[in-house]
C-alpha cells in the first residue's frame, strides 16, 4: 500500500536533529515543532493533541518523536470507530527506539524498518503475522496490489491458526518468507493479472504488470480503459501505467485520466497506431488491441520509471526572504521532488541541503535568460527542474525571464513542459511585516536599478507614484556601480512628502544578522543603505508609535484622509 507523505511531529528542540535524519528518508515530509519550544522546524503548532488528531483524521502518516504512551492517549478517542488507518510511529527523541503503533495494514512496519535502518537501531515490530512469517501478506511490496483487505485479514488469521498454504504464480518476495507451505494445501495465494473472483480460502494478489496505450482524442479515457481491461479479462489492480505519444504530452485530458485511474502517465515516440506505440515501450510484453486501445501485459511487475519518460516539469520557485519557516510548503515539496536545481549560487545554497542525486547548476546572477533556456532544455528531457529565486519569483526575479524564454521559443518540446510558478514571501512584504504594516494601504513596488530600464523611466514613475501619495518599496536601491541613484530618488520623493515621513530600512530580513531600522525621509541618507537593504517609504498617512519592548511600530491605516467614525 502506498503511503502519503508523513508528518514528523516533535515536542522539543532536542528532537530536531533526529527529525532531520528521518526527513532525509521522506524529503517531502514536514517537521512540525511546538511553538515556543522548537526553533528551526518547517512549521509550528500550538497544541500537540489537536495537531496529532487532525493529522490522523486527514489520513496523514505520523512520526511522533516522543513517548509512545503520549501518542496512544492522544489518539485513543479516534480509534473507537476505526476506518482508514494511517501509519503512526513513536520514535525516541535521540533516535534510540522506533515503535510502530498503528497502521499495520498500511505499511507502518515498512516505515519502521526504514527509519530504524537510517537510525541504526532495531524496529520494535509486534505484528504477529510479520513476526511469524517474516512478511506482511496484507501489504505486498511495491509492484503488487492486494485484491481484498477484509478477505485477506481472515486468510492471515487462518494461517496463524495453523493452516498451510500453497503459492500459485510468481511471488519472488515470498520465497524468503517463513510460510507454512504445502503443495496440497487447501488455502492458496494466487498471484496473477487475470481478473477473477476469489474462491474460498484464496488470497488474490495482482502484479502491476499491465500498461495501456491511450490517445488524447479518445472520449472518457478512464471509462474506456476500465472497459478494455474488463473485456481483456485483466484486473484493474494490475494496471501499472498509461502510455501515450510524446506529441500529446501537454494534454490535460490524459493527465486527468491518469489521476483518476491512480497510475503514472509515460510518453514514448509517436507511432502509426497504439499497438506499435505499446510495442515500442514494452518490446517483451504481449500486446492486444481492445476497444481501440492497446494493452501490454508483461510477465513481471513493470518498472514504470524505465518505460518511456515522464512529462518534463519546470517550477520557478520563490524561497522567501531566507528563513526556512517563511518558505511556503509547496516550494519545499517542489525542492524535494526536483532532479535539477538552477539559480544564482547564493540562492541555490539557501535552497539546500540537497540529496546526492540532485544536480545543482549554479550561474552568475546576471545570466537570467541563459539560465531559463538551460532549464527548458533539461525539462524537455523529462527531468523535474527548479529555477530558484529569492523572495517571490514574480517580483524582479526569474519568473518573467522563464516566460520570456518560452515566449521566444518555437520548440514544441519546450511548450510541452509542465510549467508552474510557485510564490514566495517577497522582501518588501517580509520587511513590512517586521515593521508592522507600512504597506497597509495602496503602495508601489519599484526597482531602482537601471540595468534593464532607462533611468528616465525610473524618475518618471517615482515622481508619479510619490505625487499619488502611494507608499513606496524600493528594490535594488544602491550598489557600487550605481552610487547616486538613491539620492536622486529621495530628492524626487521629498518634493511630495514631508521630512517627517516614516521610512523603514530592512537589511537581510529573514536571514542571519537581519537588522530593522525606522527613520524618516528627512534623516535618511544613501550611506545608510546597501544593495541588501529594502527601503519602504511611507505615505502621508503612515504612522509610528512606540513598542512596549522598544523600537517602533509603523503602519499605514486603511482609511484615507479624515479618519472614519467608528
Amino acid at each position: 500500500m502506498t503511503q502519503s507523505t508523513p508528518a514528523i511531529v516533535i515536542l522539543g528542540q532536542g528532537a530536531l536533529a533526529t527529525a532531520r535524519r528521518i526527513q532525509q528518508l521522506y524529503p517531502t515530509a514536514q517537521i512540525h515543532g511546538l511553538a515556543g519550544r522548537v526553533e528551526g522546524a518547517d512549521c509550528s503548532y500550538q497544541e500537540f493533541g489537536a495537531t496529532l488528531r487532525e493529522l490522523y483524521q486527514q489520513d496523514t502518516p505520523i512520526i511522533a518523536l516522543c513517548a509512545a504512551g503520549i501518542v496512544i492517549r492522544t489518539l485513543a478517542p479516534l480509534l473507537l470507530e476505526k476506518g482508514a488507518e494511517p501509519a503512526v510511529l513513536a520514535v525516541a527523541e535521540d533516535g534510540s527506539a522506533v515503535v510502530p503503533l498503528l497502521g499495520g495494514l498500511g505499511g507502518v512496519n515498512v516505515m519502521a524498518r526504514e527509519i530504524a535502518a537510517a537510525l541504526q537501531v532495531a524496529a520494535a515490530i509486534t505484528t504477529s503475522g510479520e513476526l511469524r512469517f517474516g512478511t506482511c501478506l496484507l501489504n505486498p511490496p511495491s509492484g503488487y496490489a492486494l485484491a481484498d483487505l477484509e478477505l485477506g485479514k481472515r486468510f492471515v488469521s487462518d494461517l496463524l491458526a495453523g493452516h498451510s498454504v500453497r503459492i500459485e504464480g510468481a511471488a519472488p518476495w515470498l520465497d524468503q518468507a517463513q510460510l507454512p507451505q504445502d503443495p496440497q494445501a487447501q488455502r492458496s495465494i494466487h498471484v496473477g493479472s487475470a481478473e477473477r473472483v476469489a474462491s474460498a480460502n484464496e488470497l488474490l494478489i495482482y502484479p502491476r504488470s499491465v500498461a495501456v496505450a491511450v490517445s488524447a482524442q479518445l472520449d472518457d479515457q478512464p471509462h474506456a480503459v476500465r472497459a478494455a481491461l474488463q473485456q481483456a479479462g485483466v484486473a484493474q489492480q494490475s494496471l501499472a501505467c498509461l502510455l501515450a505519444a510524446d506529441t500529446e504530452m501537454a494534454s490535460a485530458r490524459l493527465r486527468e485520466a491518469a489521476l483518476e485511474l491512480g497510475v503514472p502517465l509515460r510518453f514514448v515516440a509517436a507511432q502509426k497506431d497504439l499497438g506499435e506505440l505499446a510495442r515500442q515501450a514494452l518490446p517483451q510484453a504481449a500486446i492486444s488491441n481492445t476497444n481501440g486501445l492497446a494493452i501490454a501485459r508483461a510477465e513481471q511487475p513493470l518498472d514504470v520509471a524505465q518505460i518511456g519518460r515522464q512529462r518534463g516539469r519546470l517550477a520557478v520557485i520563490g524561497l522567501g526572504p531566507g528563513a526556512a519557516e517563511l518558505m511556503v510548503p509547496a516550494v519545499k515539496a517542489e525542492l524535494a521532488r526536483a532532479t535539477d536545481v538552477l539559480g544564482y549560487e547564493t540562492y541555490v545554497r539557501m535552497a539546500g541541503p540537497f540529496r546526492d542525486d540532485q544536480v545543482q547548476h549554479c550561474t552568475d546572477n546576471r545570466e537570467e535568460m541563459q539560465r531559463a533556456r538551460h532549464a527548458f532544455r533539461l525539462a524537455a528531457e523529462g527531468r523535474s527542474v527548479i529555477v530558484v529565486s529569492s523572495g517571490d519569483p514574480g517580483v524582479f526575479a526569474m519568473a518573467a525571464a522563464v516566460l520570456e524564454a518560452l515566449h521566444e521559443s518555437t520548440d514544441p518540446k519546450w511548450h510541452s513542459v509542465e510549467l508552474e510558478i510557485l510564490p514566495g514571501v517577497s522582501a518588501s512584504l517580509a520587511t513590512a511585516a517586521q515593521a508592522g504594516a507600512p504597506l497597509g494601504h495602496d503602495f508601489c513596488v519599484m526597482s531602482l536599478s537601471d540595468n534593464l530600464k532607462p533611468w528616465s523611466i525610473i524618475e518618471k514613475r517615482l515622481d508619479l507614484a510619490a505625487e499619488a501619495d502611494l507608499a513606496l518599496a524600493f528594490y535594488n536601491p544602491i550598489s557600487r556601480a550605481r552610487p547616486w541613484q538613491l539620492g536622486r530618488a529621495l530628492e524626487i520623493v521629498a518634493q511630495h512628502r514631508s521630512a517627517a515621513t516614516p521610512v523603514v530600512l530592512g537589511r537581510d530580513i529573514g536571514r542571519p544578522g537581519q537588522t530593522l531600522r525606522v527613520t524618516t525621509l528627512g534623516q535618511l541618507t544613501p550611506d545608510q543603505v546597501d544593495m541588501r537593504t529594502m527601503v519602504l517609504v511611507g505615505s502621508s498617512t503612515t504612522c509610528t508609535f512606540p513598542k512596549a519592548e522598544g523600537g517602533e511600530w509603523v503602519y499605514t491605516p486603511r482609511w484615507y484622509g479624515e479618519k472614519p467614525q467608528s
